[in-house]
């Protein structure tokens, strides 16, 4: 049967990680060309759009009372249907300037969202302007595939992907998830760990933006070499006045720990739903992560501390599910199998 969505306009077919913290656009044959936070400035008198992405991500606890930025996912799937709708139309608006192009899409969900939650996704690509029907891939296999595992083989692999709102950990054999875990624990919830932390320990009041620059200068799960101290800016609770305070890097540690304990816990279980054959692959193949968590410090330590498995970054962590269904659109034929779509097609 031949396909006539094809071959008509190169370059306008697109894969979407809509992801809890970032949302990235992969088009066919030229790439990862977008890579924006998933925030959405609105002015809530008007229902006005103001802005989009890196933008509206400046104004994250910065805007007055009538302009709101809005995260419309929340834990890896949509929150504000009406809002992530129109992210997704500005996104790819800017992708493509043909206003007559009807896309067709593959987007990314974790591998726990409910069939509501799937449709809601499929739902808010196509009001957006993609073609029907949206595929669908789940986030642990496009994550593998552009880590460049090769998951059609009858070989066990292992992805561990860490992303804003989801922790998605999988054994991928033969082009189908064997074993997986998807827990709704991720950057998200070290950043709140730190913003609590320091309300107990100092008094201080942080902003999200504020929690996240720390995590990724002083974030760590596993003791490093060299503990290092930094300033951090805040409004003091008491006075209601900003105030500086020095933290270390084993303060934030212990901060995180409990988030950072319940990823490496369902690292665990899933090894533990793991057939003999395929654990004894991965002994040999090692741990693959991906997503913005990977590049917590200490984080590969300390997954081979507690399971004994090798573990490797992917070589771009924050850009594998991206990738991965990219290729998807580039070889639909070869990866078919792994792509679910809405209706027929």
């Amino acid at each position: 049967m031949s396909e006539p969505w094809y071959a008509p306009v190169v370059g306008r077919d697109m894969a979407i990680d809509l992801g809890t913290a970032n949302t990235l656009v992969y088009v066919r044959g030229r790439g990862v060309v977008l890579n924006e936070p998933s925030v959405v400035a609105m002015n809530v008198r008007t229902g006005a759009l103001l802005a989009v992405g890196i933008e509206a991500k400046r104004m994250i606890g910065r805007t007055p009372g009538y302009i709101q930025a809005i995260r419309p996912l929340k834990d890896g799937v949509i929150n504000d249907f009406d809002v992530c709708e129109k992210m997704i139309r500005h996104f790819v608006a800017k992708v493509h300037q043909r206003r007559f192009a009807k896309p067709r899409m593959v987007i990314c969900v974790p591998s726990g969202v409910t069939g509501v939650e799937q449709r809601a996704v499929q739902d808010a690509a196509e009001n957006a302007g993609a073609r029907r029907p949206v595929d669908i891939i789940e986030e642990p296999m496009a994550a593998a595939i552009g880590a460049g595992l090769p998951v059609h083989e009858p070989a066990g692999n292992m992805i561990v992907d860490i992303g804003g709102g989801t922790t998605e950990v999988a054994v991928i054999s033969l082009g189908g998830i064997v074993a997986s875990e998807s827990i709704r624990i991720a950057g998200d919830e070290l950043d709140e760990a730190i913003i609590a932390y320091v309300k107990r320990e100092y008094s201080l009041a942080l902003g999200e933006r504020t929690a996240e620059e720390i995590k990724i200068a002083l974030g760590s799960a596993y003791p490093l070499e060299e503990e290092l101290y930094a300033e951090i800016r805040g409004r003091d609770l008491i006075s209601g006045l900003p105030k500086t305070v020095v933290v270390s890097t084993e303060e934030i540690r212990s901060a995180i720990e409990e988030p950072v304990a319940a990823i490496v816990d369902s690292v665990k279980v899933t090894l533990d739903k793991t057939p003999p054959e395929l654990a004894a692959d991965i002994m040999g193949r090692g741990i693959v992560l991906t997503g913005g968590g990977a590049m917590l410090h200490g984080l590969p330590e300390r997954l081979h501390a507690e399971t004994g498995m090798p573990i490797a970054v992917a070589e771009n962590p924050l850009f594998s599910v991206a990738i991965g269904s990219g290729l998807c659109l580039e070889n639909r034929k070869v990866l078919k199998g792994v792509l679910s779509s809405s209706g027929d097609g």
